[in-house]
């Protein structure tokens, strides 16, 4: 993978070139950005960076024979580890070996893909992947062999946050103290979700998001679309290219939440002191408990940026509003004005509460009934 297609994150590339270089190569790193950010693309590209000894910062110049292993996203001496779980292909103790092939083809297909894209391209969207003890059991015996090629072994675990404990406490030596001419690159999101033990033993690489122009051009050299169409998608997308995408094909599930969204806004509205109201929120719930938990989650996020659009709009910050929504007779400007000053962290505190347990398997349909009985409460609640 070539830098030159990683979008933005000039700093980032020069930082890390230079470094390799330099031979001044941490054993460990975390490279930690929002989705759609550019992570995984660009700590492939900083492996093969190293493995293929290129040079003056870029994939070119090296070891043309290794280049086109990476191409193919084959080199025997990258590793790659990811969130996985049983589906009609693998019954029991899956690890990311098995799915090997259905990687290859989903990095090729979009390196900007978020974990929700990755369980869809498995069938697994309705369970939760994770990074097992058996995972860390593979890694442990994959490190202990020489490298193929004789110079650098890369282990590049993309979402490390989806390790439970029994895996994370298996690596924690080995992260510690690696083989000699060994480099792990753990990729997350959310560096809170690593235990700290694993943090510590990291140098951290915080990526930001994408900016609006450098999605705009993007979406216009890659996807031959007009300036007016990538300036509105690259607005919308909040510096997420995986989203933008999206947006531009109609098939992130963001029509879906919007409807889910305003459907149960309209009921919490009616239901103060109307009984049937409060019955409509208890049906709301159980049809979004009959979705997959990674559904649930990734809605409840979406709930969480529409409540802070709406606050960012009735304090006049109409710059930073990116969501437009389409549903007919709603408008962003009425429903505004109800998000404040004196319920919006009440309300976050709720919509991240519920995300937590629902994370943690508990019942989504408790959950959620109750989180739409305090969220209504929430929004009757008057600005101070």
């Amino acid at each position: 993978m070539l830098f030159s297609e990683i979008l933005g994150l000039k700093h980032i590339k020069s930082y890390l070139t230079t470094s390799a270089d330099r031979q001044r190569i941490p054993h460990a790193q975390l490279f930690v950005g929002p989705n759609g950010s550019g992570t995984l693309p660009m700590a492939i590209a900083y492996a093969q960076y190293i493995l293929c000894q290129n040079q003056n910062g870029e994939n070119k110049e090296g070891s043309q024979a290794c280049n086109i292993k990476f191409d193919h996203l084959a080199h025997p001496d990258l590793h790659f580890v990811y969130p996985v779980a049983v589906n009609d292909k693998v019954k029991k103790h899956p690890t990311s070996d098995q799915f090997a092939e259905e990687w290859r083809i989903f990095v090729k297909e979009n390196p900007y893909g978020s974990i929700f894209d990755w369980y869809l391209s498995l069938g697994i969207e309705k369970k939760q992947g994770q990074i097992g003890v058996d995972e860390a059991l593979e890694i442990v015996k994959k490190l202990s062999l020489k490298s193929y090629e004789g110079g650098y072994k890369v282990m590049l675990i993309w979402m490390a946050d989806k390790m439970n404990i029994a895996a994370s406490n298996k690596l924690l030596k080995l992260i510690e103290e690696p083989p000699e001419k060994t480099i792990f690159i753990l990729i997350t999101e959310d560096e809170e979700h690593l235990i700290q033990t694993i943090r510590s033993r990291c140098q951290a690489l915080h990526f930001p998001p994408l900016g609006e122009q450098v999605i705009k051009e993007a979406l216009q050299e890659n996807e031959n679309i007009s300036d007016a169409d990538a300036l509105k998608i690259a607005h919308q997308a909040n510096g997420d290219y995986s989203k933008a995408l999206h947006l531009l094909r109609h098939d992130g599930g963001d029509d879906q939440f919007e409807d889910w969204f305003i459907q149960w806004v309209r009921t919490a509205f009616r239901a103060k002191g109307n009984k049937s109201a409060v019955n409509d929120l208890i049906t709301w719930s159980e049809s979004i408990a009959g979705t997959g938990r990674e559904t649930q989650k990734k809605f409840l996020k979406y709930c969480l940026d529409f409540f802070r659009q709406a606050m960012l709009l009735n304090y006049g910050a109409k710059d930073l509003v990116f969501l437009e929504p389409n549903t007919a007779g709603f408008k962003l400007e009425k429903f505004a004005p109800f998000v404040h000053g004196a319920n919006i962290m009440d309300i976050c505190n709720e919509l991240q509460d519920a995300a937590y347990h629902i994370e943690r398997n508990g019942n989504a349909k408790i959950i959620l009934t109750d989180l739409s009985i305090k969220l209504t409460r929430l929004l009757h609640k008057k600005a101070s």
